[in-house]
């Protein structure tokens, strides 16, 4: 529904468009106004999406109304003067209708209007569905493809062209053939940082910190100076 406004010193011709108004089931009529300082009037307390503006009237002219404001609603100049009509489509205007206004033109005039209304506000929001985060991974060890849960993940230590997978729920590491960074891109960037070439580890894990030494259990894992800065601000220190 585009709320209007129709801005015309002359009654009648307010009739007019009035009428044709009533007609249109996307339009409603918010006020009929006399001059330009009633119409700035209903535009600071109500939001307008379309004004019917008159352009010969006395004290501002509708040109010089349009002129005037910052955020102008869309504007159909009403008029029964031809010469008007450039330097009304010079001011963005969305159309021109002469009086006495034809009923079928004032329809193809609005309906660019409401054209152009719903192209600026498109009620379809189509929102990113953010991926799910993985919650196993599978690896090779022992001849196998092993599945390991990620949230038993405690952390993972490089060795040369190997890779050792602490867990939570065995004192036994996980060993496969891997590279630190193979494994970090399938691991959730949210939930494990690599604090070190030979170190990655799960941030839930995590039990204190002192002298830039990671405590996870039994084991003391070193943050280089390399990612120190960028992991502290990671953890709000």
């Amino acid at each position: 529904m585009l709320k209007c406004i129709a801005v015309d010193d002359e009654n009648l011709a307010l009739d007019l468009i009035e009428d044709n108004i009533l007609k249109v089931p996307f339009l409603n009529l918010v006020k009929r106004c006399k001059n330009a300082f009633e119409a700035i009037e209903v535009l600071q307390n109500e939001e307008i999406d379309l004004i019917f503006l008159d352009i010969q009237m006395p004290g501002i002219t509708g040109v010089q109304f349009v002129q005037s404001l910052p955020n102008s609603p869309m504007v159909i100049f009403v008029t029964a003067y031809k010469q008007y009509a450039l330097e009304g489509f010079e001011l963005n205007v969305i159309d021109y209708l002469l009086k006495p206004i034809d009923f079928e033109r004032f329809l193809k005039a609005v309906n660019k209007a409401y054209e152009l209304f719903n192209l600026k506000h498109k009620t379809e929001i189509i929102e990113e569905v953010p991926e799910p985060k993985p919650t196993t991974i599978f690896v090779n060890a022992d001849y196998s493809l092993v599945k390991l849960k990620i949230d038993e993940i405690t952390y993972i230590e490089g060795l040369k062209d190997y890779i050792k997978i602490h867990l939570s729920t065995s004192t036994k590491p996980i060993i496969t053939r891997m590279t630190m960074k193979s494994i970090e891109e399938k691991l959730p960037s949210s939930d494990f940082f690599r604090v070190h070439k030979s170190f990655i580890v799960s941030l839930d894990k995590i039990e204190s910190i002192r002298n830039l030494k990671i405590k996870m259990g039994n084991a003391q894992i070193p943050v280089s100076e390399s990612y120190s800065e960028e992991f502290f601000k990671l953890i709000g220190h």
